[in-house]
């Protein structure tokens, strides 16, 4: 059984030039990278974006067969780096290979039967992609854990309402949620970032994990919280560190498992 990670690879536009990009796809190289088998799910262009994304994820060993490869073009993400090194995006989404997304090519997960599926950031709020794989990751949770990071991009969808309801529905069917405390602050203002996440733990979820750069991650469970504190390290900038610890998560699940 492999591990499944359903999301975007595009090619962000960075100051110094173009690179393989999005949140998924980061973690799913990461996955790889660390030994396990991994299968990315998306649809990839045919185009020379797509064809550089495809031979970087197959380098790093990521497993592309359950992928679309689609004639649409490449999502690209134009990124602005403050002088904290923090990333903002701006995305062109629409008619893209990246969310050409359609239950005739998804993977049947009762006959591969995945050990996890990993799903988040943009397909999982942009529509028609974000119906689609509500759907399919509905049958995936019940053979296996889903881990569900929101990433969110308020550039692309500015009405917090729509965007808090489509996270919550995602969250009702995940046995894990990773998130920044950015994500937290953003969808709710006005709730303090326990109560979000204790709130997740009685709903359901196994696990919430919030990454707060400088100040490390923190993880809740029914049975209260714990603190793991960052080392101390210059920034150069943020883009895949969140992922990166969506990696980590995901080999914990494998490791250790969860209940669902």
């Amino acid at each position: 059984m492999s591990i499944w990670v359903c999301g975007e690879v595009l090619i962000d536009i960075l100051p110094t030039g173009p690179v393989v990009g999005g949140g998924p796809a980061n973690t799913a190289k990461a996955l790889a990278r660390l030994g396990h088998d991994v299968d990315f799910i998306d649809g990839i262009s045919t185009d020379a974006y797509g064809v550089s994304a495809r031979k970087e994820l197959e380098r790093d060993g990521v497993g592309l067969s359950l992928s679309l490869s689609s004639e649409k073009p490449t999502c690209t993400a134009t990124v602005t780096l403050d002088s904290a090194g923090s990333a903002s995006y701006e995305f062109l989404i629409d008619g893209t290979a990246t969310f050409d997304f359609s239950h005739s090519w998804l993977p049947d997960p009762e006959r591969l039967k995945p050990s996890v599926l990993h799903i988040g950031t943009l397909v999982t709020i942009v529509e028609p992609a974000s119906s689609i794989l509500f759907d399919w990751a509905v049958k995936c949770a019940e053979l296996a854990p889903v881990l569900f990071d929101p990433n969110v991009r308020s550039s692309v969808v500015g009405d917090r309402d729509k965007y808090r309801a489509a996270v919550e529905k995602w969250v009702g069917i995940s046995s894990v949620i990773k998130l920044s405390d950015d994500d937290i602050s953003w969808l709710y203002p006005d709730v303090a970032m326990d109560e979000v996440a204790k709130g997740w733990i009685a709903g359901g979820a196994s696990l919430v994990v919030v990454t707060r750069g400088a100040n490390g991650i923190i993880g809740y469970t029914e049975h209260g919280f714990e603190e793991i504190n960052s080392a101390k390290v210059t920034v150069v900038d943020t883009v895949g560190a969140g992922d990166t610890v969506g990696a980590i998560l995901v080999e914990g699940i494998i490791n250790h498992s969860v209940s669902g």
